[in-house]
C-alpha cells in the first residue's frame, strides 16, 4: 500500500512539474521572450488573470489539508461541496473523497465548468476548492478559480493550502483519498 501511495505521488509529482514548466513557458512568452513549445495540453490555453497567484490568497481563506479532512469525517456537520480545480489528469489518479471536478481554474473553459457547476447552490453554501498541481506560490488555478466564485456572490468559498502537491501534502499524510477515474 506504502508503494502504490509513492507512486500515485511520484506521477502526481512529475505532472506537477509538466504544469509548472508550462506556466513558466507561458509567462516567459507573456514577457516578450522568445515561446518555447509547451510542455502539456493545458499549457495551449491562454491563462486568466490571476494564474499563479495562490499565494495572494489571503490566510483567512485558507483551509489546511488536514483540517478539511477532520471536517469531511464529521457525521453531524453539513459536509462542504468539494471541488478539484486543477487539471483533470491529476483528478484522475487521485482526489479527496466526494470532490467533483470542476475544470482548470487556469483557463476561460475551466472557469466556465467551475461557473455551471455551482450556479444551483445557495451562495452561503461552504464550497472548498482545491488544486494540488504544483507548490502554491506557483499553483495556476487556486486563485482564477477562488475570484470567480467571488465575483458570483459566493461568500463561504475556502482553498486548500497545498504547499507542495497534492500527493506530498494529501496522499503521503496519510488522508483519505480516492484513486482512478
Amino acid at each position: 500500500m506504502r508503494r502504490l501511495g509513492l507512486a500515485i505521488s511520484g506521477i502526481l509529482a512529475l505532472g506537477a512539474l509538466a504544469a509548472c514548466i508550462a506556466l513558466g513557458l507561458q509567462t516567459q512568452t507573456a514577457q516578450g521572450r522568445a515561446a518555447q513549445p509547451a510542455a502539456t495540453p493545458a499549457a495551449q490555453t491562454a491563462q486568466v488573470p490571476g494564474a499563479g497567484k495562490a499565494a495572494e490568497l489571503s490566510p483567512a481563506v485558507q483551509i489546511e489539508p488536514k483540517e478539511l479532512a477532520e471536517m469531511l469525517g464529521e457525521s453531524k456537520r453539513e459536509k462542504p461541496v468539494v471541488l478539484h480545480v486543477g487539471f483533470k489528469n491529476f483528478y484522475a489518479q487521485a482526489r479527496i473523497p466526494g470532490s467533483d471536478y470542476a475544470g482548470p481554474g487556469s483557463t476561460s473553459e475551466g472557469l466556465e465548468v467551475l461557473r455551471n457547476r455551482v450556479s444551483s447552490l445557495q451562495r452561503k453554501q461552504l464550497i472548498v476548492l482545491y488544486c494540488g498541481c504544483c507548490p502554491w506560490d506557483k499553483c495556476p488555478n487556486a486563485k482564477p478559480a477562488y475570484e470567480a466564485l467571488h465575483a458570483m456572490g459566493f461568500s463561504n468559498v475556502k482553498v486548500v493550502h497545498i504547499a507542495d502537491n497534492f500527493g506530498a501534502n494529501w496522499v503521503n499524510a496519510g488522508l483519505p483519498v480516492t484513486k482512478g477515474e
